[in-house]
């Protein structure tokens, strides 16, 4: 039985990326894998992208899906063990996920970060919770820590669009009016670094760090300008700091993307996208902008990812 859960659950890129592209160019070639297998969805938060492109990707694939939001159509769960139920939560996630595995023969499961408790959001509480007592494969479809489906569309894209044999890449924090999660970029942060084909690095404020466990060797600069420098692909994304866990710490407009700082790179964002505070309109409607290809790939991520599970049954 495969999960997929991570970056790291990619066992080869050149083959993933190789059946991406068949997927791609032949959306129903597989359909008899999935035939007869239902797709379990359970979505903690809002989605468009994850959503349809997972719901796409399982049709190609001849499964049924089953769709559930948790936060208004489901008993809110329990994730602590040896609680005494007596406040506002229905069902424990020991009976929950249970009960879903007789449903369901894989499971799609989105909670993201609370960024309130540091601890229990790296312990991954919801997805280790379901892949714990399902007991059957789980499909992340973002956690409080990544989000590898994305990563993998990322990756699909920018092999795509690739000019030189080994492009730079850069991943740029921006501000955003609230404090969001660091699940794309931990995810993007670790693809990268699984293919070093790319010549990679990161640059945010000071005080932005991500996990050194994830961006490791990946060179981080504190100077956006210096890193955009000859840059083939800026990957743009908000992110909240890790001291104070989940505070918003800056949000100079100066880390906004233009015209200027973009040049004649690709511009990538994961989207939602807030116009002219994350990057401006003329960077986003431009034509190095691959924000829409980008969406699209979610499609074929999510279907390459989904046949590794069903081979793995």
């Amino acid at each position: 039985m495969k999960h997929f859960l991570h970056v790291d659950d990619i066992d080869s890129s050149a083959s993933w990326l190789s059946l991406a592209a068949e997927c791609k160019k032949e959306p129903f070639k597989f359909e008899k894998m999935g035939k007869g297998k239902v797709l379990g969805l359970l979505f903690f938060n809002s989605s468009l992208r994850t959503r349809l492109s997972t719901q796409k990707a399982a049709y190609h694939l001849g499964m049924h899906c089953m769709t559930m939001n948790i936060g208004s159509e489901g008993w809110a769960l329990e994730l602590e063990d040896g609680t005494i139920m007596d406040q506002g939560k229905a069902e424990h996630i020991k009976e929950a996920a249970q009960v879903i595995s007789q449903y369901c023969d894989v499971l799609g499961v989105r909670a993201f970060a609370s960024l309130e408790n540091k601890e229990k959001d790296e312990a991954e509480q919801v997805l280790n919770g379901f892949k714990k007592y399902a007991g059957i494969p789980i499909l992340n479809m973002e956690s409080a820590t990544g989000h590898p489906l994305q990563a993998l569309a990322d990756l699909i894209t920018i092999t795509e669009h690739q000019q030189t044999k080994r492009p730079k890449v850069v991943l740029s924090w921006a501000p955003h009016p609230r404090a969001l999660p660091q699940a794309v970029a931990n995810s993007f942060v670790g693809i990268m670094r699984n293919n070093p084909q790319f010549e990679f690095c990161v640059t945010h404020p000071r005080g932005y760090e991500l996990n050194p466990e994830i961006v490791r060797d990946s060179p981080v600069y504190y100077d956006q300008n210096e890193a955009l420098k000859d840059a083939d692909f800026v990957y743009v994304k908000n992110w909240s700091a890790s001291s104070p866990y989940g505070a918003v710490l800056n949000n100079d407009p100066h880390w906004m993307i233009t015209p200027e700082k973009l040049g004649k790179a690709y511009f990538m964002h994961c989207l939602p996208v807030r116009r002219n505070v994350i990057v401006e309109d003329a960077v986003l409607d431009g034509n190095n902008s691959l924000v829409i290809e980008q969406a699209n790939n979610r499609t074929y991520a999510a279907q390459v990812a989904l046949m590794k599970i069903l081979e793995s049954l």
